[in-house]
């Protein structure tokens, strides 16, 4: 079947991990294939998350002016229109796109204004998450939950997150910029329970309180935890070929998010990275549909609660509801 027909939601998308090949020949004509595979592409397995993390930095890098920016977005969104994908919110931290002069509200104003035109050029309905970093101070943590309140009336902008080394630095610096969230009634999402085990996602729930985890596949390993994450009703953003270039799990086989989603866990199915783990959703679809024998029925479900889950106003919602009831029936 080509997944490719289907309208899919992604709620789990980094755009600076998400350069193609050909637009990074736009960026730098003098990068070859071989040096796009080994240094854009993380490999597989890479040694943990960190050494995967180290990949996104050669995309991030490309994306320093309002040209880049421009062009690097318009791309993606292209890529995701030859997916199916209908609906996508994508994230990425705007401090990291400061190194050649713009300020963050640059960059951020930048990559809404290149969602505006794409939305005249493609069908996909695009939203954008503003994440800081693990490793990044209270400050700058704080000035991206601002970015996010002073971009989040214009529509494009619509949520918090943050991404990083999770093994490597606590939630405490964080604490005070997911609060101010919270205050400001911002929706928030967290990646955590991908390099670490299960306390990581129990810390996040405590500390930051999201309604979404990015990845969360290691509560599988507590019981318990997976009690909690259906009691409080938190939607967890899979994205199983990333986790398995993280080295999480030797195969997809052995990925856990069939056993998320039979235990009756909120899951969507999300591709994470699509340069730093070279996959699309329809991929996805494809090797969840070999693998577990997920059905049209199993797919519609996901995109449901993805769409429910999504930061999108109501209006989006309930305009898109129908496109995936039908497409799936």
């Amino acid at each position: 079947m080509d997944y490719r027909q289907l309208p899919k939601i992604e709620l789990h998308l980094h755009l600076d991990c998400s350069l193609s090949y050909e637009v990074v020949q736009q960026l730098d004509s003098t990068v070859t294939r071989s040096q796009f595979n080994n240094e854009f592409i993380a490999p597989l397995p890479a040694t943990d998350l960190l050494e995967y993390i180290n990949r996104s930095s050669r995309g991030y890098l490309l994306m320093q002016t309002v040209a880049q920016l421009r062009l690097v977005t318009l791309d993606v969104l292209r890529q995701l229109e030859s997916d199916g994908v209908v609906y996508v919110e994508l994230r990425f931290a705007p401090l990291l796109h400061t190194l050649q002069g713009l300020t963050p509200t640059e960059v951020v104003q930048t990559v809404q204004d290149a969602l505006a035109e794409a939305s005249t050029l493609y069908r996909v309905i695009p939203r954008l998450i503003l994440c800081t970093l693990r490793h990044y101070s209270a400050a700058e943590s704080m000035e991206t939950v601002q970015l996010v309140e002073t971009f989040m009336p214009h529509g494009w902008v619509v949520g918090f997150d943050i991404a990083g080394d999770e093994a490597g630095y606590p939630v405490a610096t964080h604490q005070s910029a997911f609060d101010y969230a919270h205050d400001k009634a911002i929706p928030v999402t967290a990646h955590a329970g991908e390099a670490c085990g299960p306390n990581s996602v129990r810390e996040v729930l405590k500390h930051f309180r999201p309604s979404r985890i990015g990845h969360g596949v290691r509560s599988t390993e507590d019981p318990q935890l997976l009690d909690q994450l259906k009691l409080q009703r938190i939607h967890l953003e899979v994205c199983p070929s990333s986790n398995l270039r993280t080295n999480i799990y030797s195969s997809y086989a052995k990925h856990v998010i069939d056993q998320l989603y039979r235990k009756g866990l909120s899951v969507s199915v999300n591709s994470d990275a699509r340069t730093v783990t070279p996959v699309t959703l329809s991929e996805e679809y494809q090797q969840l549909a070999t693998t577990f024998g997920w059905t049209l029925s199993d797919f519609l479900h996901c995109n449901l609660q993805a769409l429910d889950y999504s930061f999108a106003p109501a209006s989006v919602k309930d305009s898109l509801r129908p496109v995936l009831q039908l497409a799936y029936s």
